[in-house]
């Protein structure tokens, strides 16, 4: 039976009408990637308020690797609800944060002592690592990269690399940030083949000490291993060996950004797993709590003991509720096969994804790990033009086409990258072959909509 049931026009009358509600009630800034109110969902799919159910290939944005409403993590959040909601952890402490910590501490890379504490939101927790990071190293400066995402904070936004629609309007921002390109093996900065290449972006780094910031300015380099909003780039498997190694070698703290690599999207618990490194910090987010808010930074004990106590902290950080539940995602990827699931949903959509690129010019890049995959538009397989084009009018935006088709047939999708012309899947890692199917299949019709309007379409050889 399909999963996808659609008895109303998409969007239906109830969503119009809450969207007119919406309109009048909330700011425009904050944007919405489908015009659908949601009413119930389980595993993958969701229904909205008109009785239509939808296949979720986005997931709460990376929230939801272990499904909608696992029946472990709820039955975990009720059972907390009859003890207590919240006494905030730095007046009346709970053991649930401490067996939360202690789990951290065991499951993620490293085998030398570490401690995690837990905050509310992925950039709560990015604005903690730089926060311990200076505390500890006593430098001021901090390297990002090029299409990097770490939150909209103010500090986060320094980090951020994509102008609109995040950091737009909202400078100036904080200093000793400075910036250098990514592992974008498609779009490389310096125009060089991997691995002819020698991973040069990777050693690149010991010219930007000499001609952008001193190395012994520098307290961290933070990095996602695979970009998220950035557009899902994986970097070449020994990239981050590289530079972690000349991290070290001057004394300087690296920190992962795993806030939507993180908890078997990729195929590992951890995406650094998948590239064999340690981290001195590790930042996570999203999926930890399968639906409830909760943040962790985990990191070498020296390191994170580093700020004075009280120096660390806030009201609802480590709410009981979002430990009950975290701990209760943890449990599932220890008891399922929630990890190989993941491997093999990358494969089936890679299976697929390759198909259209052969198809259709529109499909540049077919990339990812695991269950963290995406394919990148463009205007042409020869220039890689993105599709958007810039220049021209919204009308030609084969990307917002795409997407806007999916949710009006049963599918919903959300885009990424530096041009948003990056189309991504994050389907919960608890979908079924056939639900994965008939996801793809909703997008290659998709593509087949956009492609045949304007003559682009050519026979599978």
């Amino acid at each position: 039976m399909s999963t996808i049931q659609l008895r109303t026009s998409i969007p239906g009358p109830k969503s119009l009408a809450l969207a007119a509600r919406r309109a009048q009630a909330v700011p425009r800034g904050l944007s919405h990637g489908t015009p659908i109110y949601v009413a119930k969902a389980e595993d993958a799919w969701l229904e909205d308020v008109d009785g239509n159910r939808y296949l979720d290939f986005a997931g709460g944005i990376g929230c939801l690797n272990v499904g909608h409403r696992r029946n472990a993590v709820v039955a975990a959040v009720r059972d907390q609800l009859d003890k207590f909601l919240h006494t905030c952890v730095q007046v009346t402490p709970y053991e649930s944060y401490v067996r939360l910590a202690e789990r951290m501490n065991e499951v993620t890379p490293g085998r030398f002592p570490k401690k995690t504490f837990f905050v509310s939101s992925g950039a709560e927790a990015v604005e903690n690592a730089v926060k311990i990071a200076r505390g500890y190293t006593k430098r001021p400066s901090i390297i990002a990269f090029e299409d990097a995402f770490h939150g909209r904070t103010m500090m986060t936004l320094a980090l951020t690399s994509k102008t609109h629609p995040y950091k737009a309007g909202f400078a100036p921002f904080p200093g000793e940030v400075y910036r250098v390109p990514f592992a974008y093996c498609y779009r490389c900065s310096y125009n060089l083949k991997y691995p002819s290449c020698d991973l040069y972006c990777a050693r690149h780094l010991e010219d930007t000490f000499k001609r952008v910031v001193a190395n012994e300015q520098v307290a961290a380099v933070i990095a996602e291993p695979v970009l998220g909003e950035g557009g899902f780039v994986a970097p070449p498997p020994d990239y981050f060996k590289v530079l972690v190694d000349l991290c070290h070698k001057h004394g300087i703290l690296f920190i992962a950004d795993e806030i939507q690599s993180g908890f078997g999207r990729t195929g590992a618990l951890f995406a650094s797993e998948r590239y064999g490194i340690e981290p001195d910090i590790l930042v996570t987010a999203k999926s930890l709590g399968g639906g409830l808010p909760i943040a962790a930074v985990t990191g070498r004990a020296e390191i994170m003991d580093a700020p004075a106590p009280g120096g660390l902290g806030g009201t609802f950080a480590g709410n009981p509720l979002s430990c009950a539940a975290a701990l209760a995602v943890l449990d599932l990827f220890e008891n399922e096969n929630l990890l190989s699931r993941a491997n093999e949903l990358g494969d089936r959509f890679q299976r697929r994804a390759r198909e259209w690129q052969r198809r259709w010019p529109l499909v540049g890049d077919v990339r990812g790990l695991g269950g963290m995959q995406a394919i990148e538009l463009v205007k042409s397989q020869e220039t890689k033009t993105p599709a958007p084009d810039e220049t021209k009018a919204p009308a030609a935006d084969e990307t917002k086409k795409i997407t806007q088709y999916c949710y009006e047939h049963g599918l919903i999708t959300i885009t990424a990258g530096s041009y948003s012309n990056v189309i991504r899947v994050l389907v919960p890692l608890v979908a079924t072959n056939e639900q994965m199917d008939e996801g793809l299949a909703v997008l290659e019709s998709a593509l087949a909509h956009v492609c045949d309007n304007k003559g682009a379409v050519a026979q599978l050889v």
